[in-house]
């Protein structure tokens, strides 16, 4: 069994605590949040040691790897303090908010021999896999148009129950770096990535100093050209969609069937086994792709090989996202660079 610890003991933390219960080669050791109160609770669910410091959990218990779930602009100085003392590090999105953190991250992770993964569940689920598979068989043929559609509801009392929450300090942005990154890392995994981008973000309904709606033209390395849509304004929050069109075929997939599936093969659409996410961007503690993850980890100390979304995978929609920030500003196409 491999040992796991969770820093940070908010939200996101209690779909992290049950996938490593879930997980066959994971065994929880210990949580840490800086707020006691939020450290007890997970404590006491999960029958471990809490601290209250990062490194006394490192010394104490010698995790293998540490899941972080801190606000995002803080991934990079936990991730380098869990591999000073040689622990693994398996971080939620986005790894984290500037060019500059994620390189030093990947930096000191390879210069201490740990491993540092990233938590993009969406890639992981039947119908994802199902979409890449036909994707890369051609049977959609060249592709041509490559969209997606994540509009969102979050309320105002979302934003300030932290004071992290939509500021660019700690959380980077918003309704793109926080919550589209999940389908704009995924539009990618399923089309190819994505080389330049014009847009457009605003502040339309939220009292916050981030986006909370955006409109991206995107052109992809490959040719297609796509449009992205990303908000948390909406009233209410609809499903997460993927249109992908080629010249012989098209699919489209929401949060929990595909609405198109029509391949130069004739092919039925396969049947979805699990979830593609979790309906509407909701809330709903939909925890199995985390599972897969935390056990991929586990795998890679185990078995001593890469995670199965390398830190150079889990960038890429951040280098995305930082272009659309400065497309908007600049009012004018920007190329990405990583």
């Amino acid at each position: 069994m491999v040992k796991f610890a969770v820093l940070g003991c908010g939200r996101i933390s209690s779909l992290h605590l049950e996938a490593v219960e879930k997980a066959k080669d994971a065994h929880l050791v210990a949580v840490c949040d800086i707020i006691e109160e939020k450290a007890v609770k997970a404590s006491e669910k999960y029958s471990v040691p809490y601290y209250l410091d990062l490194e006394a959990m490192l010394k104490a218990e010698k995790p293998e790897v540490v899941i972080i779930g801190t606000p995002s602009g803080m991934h990079c100085e936990h991730t380098v303090i869990c591999a000073n003392y040689g622990a693994n590090v398996l971080c939620e999105k986005p790894i984290e908010i500037t060019k500059e953190k994620i390189d030093k991250m990947i930096k000191v992770c390879h210069e201490k021999g740990v491993k540092l993964g990233g938590i993009y569940q969406r890639r992981i689920y039947s119908g994802a896999v199902s979409a890449k598979k036909a994707i890369e068989e051609g049977k959609l043929g060249k592709l041509v148009l490559c969209d997606g559609y994540f509009k969102y509801h979050r309320s105002q009392e979302y934003y300030d129950s932290g004071d992290w929450r939509g500021t660019w300090e700690l959380d980077g942005g918003g309704a793109l770096m926080n919550q589209c990154i999940h389908g704009i890392d995924m539009l990618m995994w399923l089309c190819g990535d994505i080389e330049a981008v014009t847009a457009k973000c605003a502040t339309l309904t939220r009292n916050i100093e981030v986006e909370d709606t955006a409109i991206i033209l995107a052109k992809f390395k490959n040719g297609a050209l796509g449009v992205i849509e990303g908000a948390t304004s909406v009233c209410e929050g609809e499903d997460t969609i993927f249109d992908i069109n080629g010249e012989l075929g098209s699919i489209s997939l929401g949060d929990d069937c595909f609405y198109k599936w029509k391949l130069s093969d004739n092919s039925e659409p396969p049947a979805i086994e699990d979830s593609l996410g979790g309906k509407n961007c909701s809330w709903v503690g939909v925890w199995e792709g985390h599972t897969m993850l935390i056990q991929d980890m586990a795998e890679c100390v185990l078995y001593d090989r890469n995670p199965a979304i390398p830190p150079q995978d889990a960038r890429k929609a951040v280098d995305v996202i930082l272009a659309i920030y400065e497309s908007s500003k600049l009012n004018k196409e920007v190329i990405v660079n990583g």
